[in-house]
């Protein structure tokens, strides 16, 4: 008998929830999602049994956000059916919890309660009131869940620790969902100049866009960047046109799961650098980018002295830079030669494909350790 999951998430058009969603249900389970969408349009999500819509909100406006999980908290009872006779409740991210801790204890009492966390809002490190009274919130909900999903070990150690969660913790690191163990991908790309940069994800960090377009120009298209992803529109109001500022990047749209391999397949870096908040959560992230650059064989680009950037020298690859870092990018790709680019990409290529991706097996044991029994 499969496990039966309710996923409360903040948006149901996140292309990392749908990647959840698939995940568990490779893991076996039968999964009922609810949450709210920042898209217009109504969200499917094939691989859940039911989708739940709680209404539109929008990226970065916590206070407008707060007043739709409050109405939502209000009509609770229209979720009972739902959240009825499930194994585990799961709550991506603070907001999502408020409702899922409500729904699991009026419902479900028996089902686990999971809180997925994979970012630490600007807000629950602040020293100013609304920071302080966050937090205490924060602290009288984990009272409730058995059971943390983090991205990043940093998370555990700079945030949740610190901040006293004394419950079990689970570390499931952002790879990519893969049918069966992959081979190393082969590459066609040619290896020569312009080199390609990729910054592909949820774009949402500006500086990052200005020192790609600094490295690019000063070259003056030796080095191309292709963006992908979904902007932000809280930080980008116009995104193609802030692009078009830089005459060597382009914007090339959004990308589904199916497009990695193609997109991953024409760049020979990929940009794996974010100051969206700068010293806090970006310091402590690993993000998707990092995981589908190494699968598919592209060198990975970060600062020395953040998570990101202790991962990649862990593992003896990458290209790891100090901050600001365009001035060494811009001497470290003027003198780079074929040779040199070969050598970096077989670094990447000789790494475990398990460090970088996620097959059916693991799936089934990640859906074992959530939904088991409560202890």
């Amino acid at each position: 008998m499969s496990s039966r999951i309710v996923y409360f998430v903040h948006d149901l058009s996140d292309a990392a929830v749908h990647r959840r969603v698939r995940m568990l249900r490779q893991g076996g389970a039968t999964i009922t999602v609810i949450g709210f969408r920042r898209s217009h349009a109504p969200v499917d999500i094939p691989q859940a049994s039911e989708v739940v819509d709680l209404g539109l909100t929008h990226d970065a406006k916590l206070a407008k956000r707060s007043i739709a999980v409050a109405r939502s908290l209000a009509q609770i009872d229209r979720l009972a059916h739902h959240v009825r006779e499930s194994d585990l409740v799961i709550a991506r991210n603070l907001e999502m919890l408020v409702l899922a801790a409500r729904a699991r204890h009026r419902y479900a009492r028996s089902a686990k309660l999971c809180f997925e966390c994979l970012d630490i809002h600007a807000l629950l490190l602040s020293d100013r009131l609304p920071g302080r009274l966050l937090r205490t919130l924060e602290s009288r909900l984990w009272r409730d869940v058995d059971l943390l999903v983090t991205s990043s070990p940093s998370f555990v150690e700079h945030y949740f620790r610190p901040r006293g969660f004394a419950g079990a913790i689970k570390l499931v690191e952002n790879k990519v969902l893969v049918g069966s163990p992959p081979d190393a991908p082969d590459d066609n790309r040619p290896v020569r100049r312009p080199w390609q940069i990729g910054w592909f994800g949820m774009l949402r960090c500006r500086r990052s866009l200005e020192y790609l377009g600094r490295v690019s120009t000063a070259l003056d298209g030796a080095v191309e960047v292709v963006i992908r992803g979904r902007p932000s529109s809280a930080i980008f109001p116009d995104f193609p046109a802030t692009v078009a500022e830089h005459p060597f990047v382009r914007f090339e749209g959004p990308y589904g799961p199916d497009d990695l391999a193609d997109i991953y397949g024409n760049v020979h870096f990929s940009w794996a650098i974010d100051y969206y908040e700068e010293g806090l959560n970006s310091s402590w992230l690993l993000p998707n980018r990092l995981y589908e650059s190494g699968l598919h064989n592209v060198v990975p680009i970060a600062l020395n002295g953040v998570a990101t950037g202790r991962w990649l020298a862990e593992r003896g690859i990458g290209i790891l830079t100090e901050d600001p870092p365009v001035a060494s990018l811009v001497e470290m790709l003027r003198q780079l030669d074929s040779g040199t680019y070969s050598r970096m990409r077989a670094g990447v290529a000789a790494r475990p494909r398990n460090e970088f991706s996620v097959a059916p097996a693991e799936c089934r044991q990640l859906v074992s350790e959530l939904a088991g029994p409560r202890t």
